[in-house]
């Protein structure tokens, strides 16, 4: 096995998207949840290393990643990929900046990138300022992230407060011209001092452009988008072969759920549109979570009549003001572990009684599920809407997991999931 792209996700949702996108490319790929401990499946060409530190304390998110690069550098990757999510979530205090540091020292490298644009899902850098959807970064939903809310939408200036390394800007003018102008800015900047530079991306194009211009780079630090234009830089130099068949998945057969525990506006209008449709849905409730009620006992007696003729769903997802008041009652850090804990539970309670195939939406929450469920990798699969594939899990019992992040999907993804499924 030769891995040609060994890549660091900081989340598991992110990690699946970066995966559906190298797949969509045509790379044979793999998520691994946390640093691997066993073989991985033959014939790969890329590895994906979900972790959980977008947003745990910035020295345990460069530990793990460095255990993951040491991982990645035994296994003889060409190329590394830190994967953060296309809202550039993260503190002042990081976790971007200072995983970002520790990478480039063990890689012994003075130069790389930073571009979360995914302008597939209206995540798209223009002059330096990141944009989601018609409106800046600090103006969107993610200003009111209850644990990374983005107030800055100037992503030099929010990478530079991260460290001490001297952030530049790749501009658009330089990305619509090509590769070699890309290459040409990247060589200025290093000239005058610069380590790290955002990069402007607005369209597919340039997505394209963005990774042919990173061949030479042992590093890149990206959202998914920049994956797009990965595989061409193997194809040409002779490493990677087409594989039409890269996202071809075997699909466990068993009962269907959904799970939901982001907080996210798009999140909020799929349960609503789920609902609306006249689906059966069960609120947990982090307060009654608090007082030691039975909630996952409850969820599960309500699904388990459902499950032979419906798709029930089970969520937490809230609104901000909502999500503001349990916090102030509970604090920000036991309402999320309450909610966690709640949902990963009633996702094993569920696998018990025979769901194959499960829906979960939000980051934070895919993360428990899959620890709690015991899974150690996925095979990647079809997309189901931009930065959401299919995937099966490896071992058994072999699952079928849409690990949703929760800004992504359209208002009907709840729905739409199960017709992408072979």
């Amino acid at each position: 096995m030769t891995l040609l792209l060994g890549c660091i996700a900081d989340d598991f949702t992110g990690a699946t998207d970066l995966a559906g996108m190298l797949v969509r490319a045509g790379m044979r790929t793999v998520q691994m949840i946390g640093v691997p401990e066993t073989p991985l499946p033959p014939d790969i060409d890329a590895v994906v290393i979900a972790l959980k530190s977008r947003t745990t304390p910035a020295a345990d998110a460069v530990r793990e990643s460095l255990a993951a690069l040491k991982w990645l550098q035994a296994a003889g990757c060409h190329q590394v990929y830190f994967k953060y999510c296309s809202t550039f979530d993260s503190t002042d205090a990081g976790n971007i900046g200072p995983v970002t540091d520790a990478l480039m020292r063990a890689l012994n490298t003075r130069f790389t990138i930073a571009c979360p644009a995914f302008p597939e899902n209206k995540r798209t850098i223009f002059k330096g300022y990141l944009f989601v959807g018609d409106v800046l970064l600090s103006e969107s939903g993610m200003r009111d992230h209850p644990l990374t809310p983005m107030k800055d939408a100037n992503l030099v200036r929010v990478l530079q407060r991260q460290t001490d390394r001297k952030v530049g800007l790749i501009n658009h003018e330089a990305v619509r011209s090509g590769p070699d102008a890309i290459v040409s800015r990247m060589d200025s900047l290093r000239s005058e001092g610069f380590e790290i530079a955002i990069v402007d991306a607005t369209s597919n194009q340039d997505m394209m452009r963005i990774g042919a211009a990173c061949a030479g780079l042992p590093l890149i630090t990206a959202g998914s988008g920049v994956a797009l234009g990965l595989p061409q830089n193997f194809r040409k130099s002779g490493l990677l072969k087409q594989d039409a068949t890269a996202d071809q998945l075997p699909v466990p057969k068993g009962l269907r759920a959904v799970i939901s525990g982001s907080c996210s506006v798009a999140t909020q209008a799929q349960v609503a549109d789920y609902i609306d449709d006249g689906r059966p849905a069960f609120a947990v409730d982090p307060l009654r979570l608090a007082t030691g009620a039975d909630v996952v006992g409850e969820a599960l007696a309500w699904a388990a009549p459902l499950l032979q003729d419906d798709t029930p769903l089970i969520y937490a997802t809230a609104s901000p003001d909502s999500v503001k008041m349990v916090q102030t009652q509970l604090g920000a850090e036991r309402a999320g572990a309450l909610v966690e804990q709640a949902l990963s539970a009633i996702a094993l309670g569920l696998v018990e009684r025979g769901v194959r195939q499960l829906i979960v939406a939000g980051g934070e929450t895919s993360g428990a599920v899959v620890a709690a469920l015991g899974v150690k990798g996925l095979h990647i699969g079809p997309q189901i809407d931009p930065g959401v594939p299919w995937t099966t899990s490896l071992g058994e019992p072999s699952l079928a997991l849409a690990l949703k992040s929760g800004n992504f999907g359209t208002v009907d993804f709840f729905t739409k999931a199960w017709r992408v499924l072979p």
